[in-house]
């Protein structure tokens, strides 16, 4: 089994939420296999059940994550250090965490959620929002810095994808910086890569039929009124 994503490479994020027509670790384990058919050398995948899934579908790296709703709180992508434990269990081989400044469900603070996993063995991807938090990250333990929440948190908003940040980032971090968020072509990836990013994550214009599916009919609308 595949343990480390290669540099320069697509990682391709096989999710689908629970109101949506492809949701189910059946579903995302044959998603995962249409990736890699394609040259996907990684896939990023969400909850327990769907990295156990995937893990057995294809030889390739799983980042996985936890989208978890806790009353009261922001965060949401594996929110406390159990989610993130359970992840690593089900056989991720890289876990990613919400690594924003943001209050954390079971108290912990980041540098703590951090050291706890780095104890336990645990590959660490922080997913970020701004320079402070990914610097932050980094000086804490964490294995890979990812763009994945810029944009997304209310003191981050900015046009995806951010590739200003992937810059600054990667040209002051001695840890991989990896580029999520956004992307939406091939262009868009490969300046990604020549901003700095080790590897690329591409999510809903590969995985999200609807989505894409909806672009297409926007894209005929805007034609004929025209």
């Amino acid at each position: 089994m595949k343990s480390r994503i290669p540099k320069h490479s697509l990682v391709v994020s096989c999710q689908a939420l629970s109101d949506e027509p492809l949701h189910g670790s059946i579903h995302m384990a044959v998603m995962a296999r249409a990736a890699a058919e394609g040259g996907a050398q990684g896939i990023r995948a969400n909850s327990v059940e769907d990295v156990r899934a995937i893990k057995q579908a294809v030889d390739l790296p799983v980042i996985g994550l936890w989208k978890k709703d806790y009353e009261g709180y922001d965060i949401y992508i594996t929110p406390t250090l159990e989610d993130a434990l359970a992840i690593a269990k089900a056989g991720a081989d890289i876990v990613a965490i919400d690594a924003t400044g943001r209050p954390r469900p079971d108290g912990l603070s980041l540098r703590q959620t951090l050291s706890m996993l780095k104890k336990a063995g645990v590959t660490v991807m922080a997913d970020i929002s701004t320079y402070e938090e990914g610097v932050s990250a980094a000086q804490w333990g964490a294995d890979y810095i990812s763009t994945t929440l810029s944009g997304y948190t209310p003191y981050s908003q900015v046009k995806l994808p951010n590739l200003e940040l992937v810059q600054q980032l990667a040209g002051s971090l001695q840890v991989p910086v990896v580029a999520e968020g956004g992307i939406g072509t091939p262009g868009e990836a490969r300046a990604a890569l020549e901003a700095g990013a080790e590897f690329v994550v591409v999510g809903g214009a590969i995985t999200r039929p609807q989505l894409i599916t909806a672009s297409f009919v926007t894209g005929i609308q805007r034609g004929r009124q025209a």
